[in-house]
């Protein structure tokens, strides 16, 4: 990834297995989105590590993914859910319960049961920060496009 260290831009590929092109947007290195689209932008660039690594995974190789950079465009509280939801490991699942705990929240309290299912929800960057991976939840992640991931990952 040395050669795209910095580097701002949207890149894309379709992968056949998702039947959706990924778009990826980064800024200043970070990632800061990505997409499940029909067609990438024109302006889109094709080759980036992060998408090779997609495409291995999308193939069956384990990858986490935990050491991409993200830059969450959310606020605080939604920030924390997320990077909760990286410390799930590849081919388990968690509980929203068990997202909140890890979160250093209340999971009895409603308010921040609430908190983190609206940060899974805002989740700007799925598959990379892993909301398929969260049990009866309402992530950022398209419903056919879940499925996938989770088949992929044996969950």
């Amino acid at each position: 990834m040395d050669t795209f260290a910095g580097a701002s831009g949207v890149y894309a590929r379709r992968f056949e297995r998702l039947d959706r092109v990924v778009e990826l947007g980064f800024a200043s290195g970070r990632l800061i989105a990505v997409s499940f689209v029909d067609e990438p932008p024109s302006d889109a660039d094709d080759e980036h590590p992060v998408l090779d690594r997609i495409g291995e995974y999308l193939a069956g190789q384990q990858e986490d993914f935990s050491d991409v950079e993200v830059a969450f465009t959310v606020g605080a509280d939604e920030r924390s859910a997320l990077e909760s939801l990286r410390e799930v490991p590849y081919g388990e699942s968690a509980s929203v319960s068990q997202v909140v705990r890890m979160a250093a929240r209340d999971p009895n309290d409603a308010d921040d049961i609430t908190l983190i299912k609206q940060g899974i929800a805002k989740n700007p960057t799925p598959l990379i920060v892993p909301d398929h991976r969260i049990q009866r939840s309402d992530g950022s992640t398209p419903p056919a496009i879940r499925e996938i991931l989770r088949d992929i990952e044996g969950i």
